[in-house]
């Protein structure tokens, strides 16, 4: 160490990094792994961290020809019973038998497909972000998807436990939605607001 070099003066995150002591899993479910984490930060005090774990997830922002976002509308118990939410198509990342997550290029394509029934010829990825750093480790990956068609009659379909109704949207009609407050979901609005401040549908094209 240099000579009157405080410690961790290299490290310009020292007064905020926090050390994990230990970690104990309270529930492992099919998505979620539920923990508590012991950490000690800076200045030695010891806290304790309520953690979801979670595989990470993708989200896709898909525009037609006709500059039709489309979105999904689905049951999400975990806003209130009955609680249907307008949404960008999304989903979790699979694990294999193995601990190995899914690319999330590939999630998306299957996602898109699974909950729309359309497939993209162009795809390019926008932004990766953390959806509730608070307490959680979910990272999304937000994909724009252009270039749209019809799934073959063999597509994929929504999961089995899944209740989704497609609603193609024109674009302003879908920017206006969510100025009224009737799209509250947080991937969604980063997906269409990030799409506006590109110029919207005419300026990112069909890929």
């Amino acid at each position: 160490m240099e000579a009157g070099r405080p410690p961790g003066a290299g490290d310009p995150d020292a007064a905020l990094r926090e050390e994990i002591v230990s970690s104990d899993v309270l529930h492992r479910g099919r998505t979620l792994t539920f923990r508590i984490d012991t950490v000690r930060r800076p200045d030695g005090s010891v806290r304790r961290r309520e953690i979801a774990g979670h595989p990470g997830a993708v989200a896709v922002l898909a525009i037609d020809d006709d500059g039709r976002v489309l979105l999904v509308r689905q049951p999400r118990s975990a806003t209130g019973s009955g609680r249907i939410l307008l949404e960008i198509p999304a989903g979790t990342l699979e694990v294999g038998p193995d601990g190995a997550t899914e690319p999330p290029d590939g999630a998306a394509r299957r996602e898109l497909e699974e909950e729309t029934g359309y497939r993209a010829a162009s795809w390019r990825l926008l932004a990766r972000f953390y959806t509730a750093p608070g307490f959680t480790d979910e990272l999304m990956h937000l994909y724009l998807a252009t270039g749209l068609s019809v799934a073959p009659a063999d597509r994929l379909s929504p999961d089995e436990d899944e209740s989704i109704q497609l609603v193609p949207m024109p674009w302003d009609a879908a920017l206006a939605a969510a100025d009224r407050g009737e799209i509250v979901d947080a991937k969604s609005l980063v997906g269409l607001l990030w799409v506006a401040r590109m110029g919207g549908p005419g300026a990112v094209g069909p890929g």
